[in-house]
This record gives C-alpha cells, sequence and structure tokens, in this order.
C-alpha cells in the first residue's frame, strides 16, 4: 500500500501529465515534415490549377439553387473524370479542386453525415473519389472545395446548433481520411458578408486544429479575401482573392503567398449557354491572369464548369489546349519571406470598452475595435502622446495583440497590460509593419493599451486585436 504522501504525489504527477496530452491535443500546432512557410511555397510554386464547379446547381441553372432541390436531379449520364484531368494536363496545370458541397449543402461523396448526398441520387456513385483517383492517376495534385454555409440543413445565421458543427467536423473527416493525400482544402461560405457565419458561430480555431490533425500539410485556404487586410494572415495559410467579386491584389501590398480565381464561363456552375457562349481568351488568360498573378507570388485557380453529363464542353476544352501551347510552369516562383502562423483565435476585443486620449472628430475610439477594417480610431491632431485602450472589466486570459492601421504610420509604441495592481510591459520598441503582430506568454489583465510614441501622420488604428490562442 502506497503512503498518504506517496499516492498524493502520484496522484498530482498523473494529474499533470493527463492535462500536458490535453494541452497538447488542442492547443500543439501538428509536427509535420516541411514548415507552413515551406508548404506556403510549394503551393504558390504550383501556379496554375482548375476549380471544378460541379454540383447540385449544375442542374438549376442558377449558382445558388432552391435548397430543396431533390437528389434526384443529381444524373451525371457520361460523368468521366479522366476528362477533367486530362483537359487540365493539357493547360499544363498542376492540381485540380472540386466542390465537394456548395451552398445548398448537397455532398457529391458517400457521406454517412445527410441523406442529402449523391447515393441517394440517380448517379449513386462517389464523385470525390472518381476525380481524386482521376488527377492523381494523371499525375496532378488534388484539392477540395467545402462550404460552411448550408441552406438545405439550415447551417445559415442564428440557426447554428451544436449539430451543425458536429456535421461538418464529421464531413470534413471523411474527406480527409478517405481520399489519401489532399494539398489543400478551399473552405467558403465563412465569415463572408454575404454568409454572415462569424468565426464563432463556427469556431475556427476548432475546425482548424481538426484538419491539421488529421492531415497536418493539408493547407486551409478560407475565402475571406473580401473582409481582412493584405499584410495580414488571418483565418487562412494563404490570401484569397475572388476577382470575379472585385477582390484585387494591391500593387504595394506585402508579398504574400495567395489564390486569385475566376471562371473561364461567365458563371462558376454550368449553364445551359455555356456550349455557345465565348470562353475566356487563352491569350488573356495567359497574359493578364497567370503570368503577372504568378509574378506576384499568386497561384491561379481557373474554373472549369462540367455540363449534366459530367463533361467539359468543346469551347473550354479548346480554349484550355491552346492555354497549354502558351504556357508552361517553368518552376519555383520568387522565394517568400519567411511569415508568421496565421490568427486563428476569436478576438476577444471586439466590442468591449474601449478608451483613448483625445480622438478626431467623429471616428472615436469604438471605432477600433468594431471588428470593421474600413473604419478606425483616429488621433486628434492636437494630442502629441496618443494612447488607445480595451478595458474588458474582468480578468482575462492572452497571448497574442495585433494592431492593425489602414497605412502603415505607426513606427514607435508601447504595449502594456494591467495585471490588478501596475501596468506591465509587452512591448516597447519599433514596428513598422501595416499588421503589427504580437506573440507571447499568456498573461492575465483587465485592460491593455497602447501608448503611441512614434508616428508619420496622426496616427489612427483601424482594428486592436486581442487574442487568447491554444499554444
Amino acid at each position: 500500500m502506497l503512503s498518504k504522501k506517496l499516492k498524493s504525489i502520484f496522484l498530482s504527477a498523473c494529474a499533470l501529465l493527463a492535462l500536458n496530452v490535453i494541452c497538447k491535443g488542442q492547443g500543439a500546432r501538428p509536427v509535420t515534415k516541411h514548415s507552413l512557410n515551406e508548404l506556403q511555397q510549394q503551393f504558390v510554386d504550383l501556379r496554375f490549377g482548375m476549380f471544378i464547379h460541379f454540383n447540385i446547381p449544375t442542374y438549376m441553372n442558377q449558382d445558388w439553387p432552391d435548397p430543396e432541390a431533390p437528389a434526384s436531379l443529381f444524373n451525371p449520364k457520361k460523368l468521366n473524370a479522366d476528362q477533367w484531368a486530362k483537359a487540365a494536363k493539357s493547360a499544363n496545370m498542376s492540381y485540380g479542386c472540386l466542390t465537394t458541397k456548395h451552398h445548398s449543402g448537397f455532398c457529391i461523396w458517400d457521406t454517412k453525415s445527410t441523406d442529402y448526398n449523391v447515393m441517394n441520387s440517380p448517379y449513386k456513385k462517389d464523385v470525390v473519389k472518381q476525380f481524386t483517383d482521376a488527377f492523381r492517376a494523371n499525375g496532378l495534385k488534388v484539392m477540395l472545395y467545402y462550404s460552411i454555409l448550408d441552406t438545405h440543413h439550415k447551417l445559415r445565421p442564428n440557426q447554428i446548433t451544436p449539430k451543425h458543427i458536429e456535421m461538418i467536423k464529421t464531413q470534413l473527416t471523411e474527406l480527409l481520411t478517405k481520399y489519401g493525400k489532399i494539398e489543400a482544402l478551399i473552405i467558403d461560405g465563412w465569415d463572408a458578408p454575404w454568409s454572415r457565419i462569424s468565426y464563432d458561430d463556427v469556431p475556427f480555431e476548432d475546425i482548424y486544429y481538426l484538419i491539421k490533425s488529421l492531415q497536418p500539410e493539408c493547407l486551409v485556404m478560407d475565402l475571406n479575401g473580401a473582409k481582412y487586410p493584405a499584410e495580414g494572415l488571418y483565418y487562412t495559410d494563404i490570401k484569397t482573392y475572388e476577382m470575379g467579386a472585385g477582390q484585387r491584389m494591391a500593387k504595394d501590398s506585402k508579398r504574400m503567398p495567395s489564390l486569385a480565381c475566376l471562371p473561364i464561363n461567365r458563371a462558376w456552375f454550368w449553364k445551359t449557354d455555356f456550349p455557345e457562349k465565348p470562353v475566356r481568351e487563352p491569350q488573356k488568360i495567359v497574359s493578364e491572369l497567370i503570368k503577372p498573378l504568378n509574378d506576384a507570388s499568386c497561384n491561379f485557380i481557373l474554373n472549369v464548369a462540367p455540363n449534366r453529363d459530367g463533361l467539359i464542353d468543346e469551347n473550354a476544352l479548346a480554349s484550355l489546349t491552346e492555354v497549354g501551347k502558351l504556357w508552361k510552369n517553368d518552376g519555383p516562383t520568387t522565394k517568400l519571406s519567411p511569415l508568421e502562423a496565421p490568427i486563428i483565435s476569436s478576438n476577444i476585443a471586439i466590442n468591449q470598452a474601449a478608451n483613448s486620449s483625445w480622438s478626431d472628430d467623429m471616428n472615436i475610439m469604438d471605432f477600433a475595435n468594431d471588428d470593421k477594417y474600413d473604419s478606425s480610431w483616429d488621433s486628434n491632431p492636437t494630442v502629441k502622446e496618443p494612447w488607445f485602450e480595451i478595458d474588458f472589466k474582468n480578468e482575462k486570459s492572452f497571448n497574442a495583440i495585433v494592431v492593425a492601421e489602414q497605412k502603415a504610420n505607426i513606427n514607435k509604441y508601447k504595449l502594456q497590460y494591467w495585471d490588478g495592481a501596475a501596468w506591465k510591459e509587452l512591448f516597447n520598441g519599433t514596428n513598422t509593419d501595416r499588421i503589427k503582430l504580437h506573440r507571447f506568454n499568456r498573461v492575465w489583465g483587465s485592460k491593455v493599451r497602447i501608448n503611441i510614441e512614434g508616428y508619420a501622420q496622426t496616427p489612427s488604428i483601424a482594428e486592436f486585436q486581442v487574442f487568447n490562442e491554444r499554444r
């Protein structure tokens, strides 16, 4: 029998070991053969790939179809994924990406998460498997697209339940365990102005770590480029630009690993007039898209939509062949500078009480933590030593702060937190970046502030962000 003292020590050690295992499982970024920076470089070096929008919308003549459209509509009688892959090869593409589930919720793989899937359609075959097998057989890499927004299952704003979160996790687990190595997962319908599903409604950090636990080297690309500053990696491993929605890379922005997308036709999913309508001109695809984007460390993915038979139309095939005659992948692009890991946690400063030195006109302190990058707190020009503060009222734990400016201007400052008795320093120095990211060991405090000491023009803060990251 153990003595009471030895028993107590043994139980304490067991508790610490268990806690360490739990913490590692929840918070440690998985060990990978390649670093995230290496994976980002490899992705950019792929240069050019094929997006394949193929799902229930193909049969509805609309990109956003009726979410109650029956599964019986989906019946591609001549589907040939090998044709898709060979079309991609003809254009010297390096990879393909298939819409496994779009916004209306229909799954084109053999999923156990819902009856609204391809196995309950007349087709009754797993399209994701055919796609992954065909592209790999043709020497192409495989990526998958997945929509968080799901109107069929009512996974939309103000209606999200724990069952929805479990469905997402189940579906992603299937996609990342049944089809071999997935180079990247392109996620849509999340924290977009039109979806209005926040990274708190569906917790980004949980989903990100799930993906990385299943496939540590799978890049996570969230199509959130409309909202977040170009110089910061927020909630994505790769910056994204949906060019058809007006998203463009600023010429003077910091070089980042990026993805830009456009369809070869006028829309993402096949329409009945596609066979007769002109497609994007091969010369312009090469000279106005692939080459300039690649020169800016941006991978270009061109959408080519199969028709209702599951085949790519002849006009699109011809255009891709011409692209292949005009362009080939010349290998590695410009080497990227090392980047910090992306922000993936919830911003605990949003809409908390904010205080500051005198503001300029209506641009008061509340604009610096409203989760909007086109508004800002502007210091009054007469204030020589401006400051800005978040007051949590109660003690919070945190280990990262971002000061985001609309234009790089602030260059010297201090970051401090109130520990209940005194202000403690987190940073004191210079930083000329537009997105000023600071990571540090976890601290506990009820307030956090910036004292601005150097600036080129009157200081302005678009977002002052505070995070408690899993580490």
